[in-house]
């Protein structure tokens, strides 16, 4: 199978922004990652074992190729909206997965011996990195993935298999550097060097399991921020005038904001029931409550 088959089976499945990155071993991108984990910019989420994020052959030994993915999101700016734009439709971890199977099986039908594992923000792979190399677009300041059809609101998605596919290469373009993620972060995240602490970004802040400081509280109450941040996308001059999802899981049936009366009334077992194929339910009702909490009432400590 050539790569033009390839394209036309993605696009038959509405994707088309998609590359093919090497196997590796990153030696540039290992020089990276020691270099984050000794200035301490980690969450404590990431694969801990550097060498399962840069060699995709410890995930498949015979791996030969990675097709990565783009799955827009955007679907329009809505005023009253306290969720990230990635949680308003399906959750992206569910879709994502189910088109790269079936991406998968109508290979299979041309490759007989094709292998594959799928990963959809869950592999040890950096997934942003995998769609630099594959030209699916460049580094913004602010770390984000920008494409040039849908800005960086996009989910990368890849499948390591065992098929050489043509390699691509990454895309000579470069983020502007106007700094407006730099300015208007609201946590102060953003470095200016192409790094960010995610420790202080309000979006790793929604979702932290830990108690939150008086200064923490203090930025979701300000941003009013309930679950995810995307001021510093809002902002980006590349996510200006781009095209809308084409993906119907991510543009119908959208929930833009958490209702606290709800949360309130309904228990955690009903809210997992309710939000199981939403993005932002994975930490549970109790994160998401405490977040209204704070937000709603500027005097109250919370524990």
């Amino acid at each position: 199978m050539d790569k033009d088959r390839l394209i036309e089976i993605c696009k038959g499945l509405g994707i088309d922004t998609m590359g093919i990155a090497p196997v590796g071993p990153y030696i540039e991108l290992e020089k990276i990652l020691r270099e984050r984990k000794q200035n301490g910019h980690l969450t404590g989420m990431e694969e801990e074992d550097i060498q399962k994020r840069i060699n995709p052959k410890l995930i498949m030994k015979d791996a030969k190729s990675i097709i990565v993915c783009a799955f827009p999101y955007y679907t329009g700016e809505y005023q009253d909206a306290n969720i990230s734009k990635y949680c308003y439709g399906e959750d992206y971890h569910n879709v994502t997965k189910q088109i790269l199977t079936d991406i998968c099986v109508k290979i299979e039908k041309e490759i007989p011996q094709f292998k594959y594992e799928i990963f959809a923000d869950n592999g040890p792979l950096v997934d942003r990195y995998l769609a630099y190399l594959s030209g699916l677009g460049y580094f913004g300041i602010n770390n984000n993935i920008i494409t040039d059809k849908y800005g960086s609101y996009v989910f990368i998605a890849y499948i390591v298999n065992n098929y050489d596919f043509s390699k691509d290469r990454p895309v000579e373009k470069n983020c502007l550097k106007c700094n407006k993620c730099v300015k208007y972060c609201p946590g102060n995240a953003i470095l200016g060097n192409y790094e960010l602490d995610p420790r202080k970004c309000l979006s790793y802040i929604t979702q932290k399991k830990e108690e939150l400081s008086d200064d923490e509280q203090r930025l979701l109450r300000e941003n009013k921020k309930v679950f995810g941040c995307d001021i510093c996308q809002e902002v980006c001059p590349h996510n200006k005038e781009i095209t809308v999802t084409n993906i119907h899981q991510f543009s119908s049936d959208l929930i833009t904001k958490i209702d606290e009366d709800e949360i309130n009334e309904i228990s955690n077992k009903e809210f997992k029931r309710r939000y199981k194929n939403r993005a932002f339910s994975w930490r549970g009702r109790k994160i998401i409550k405490r977040n209204l909490d704070i937000i709603s009432d500027k005097n109250k400590m919370f524990f």
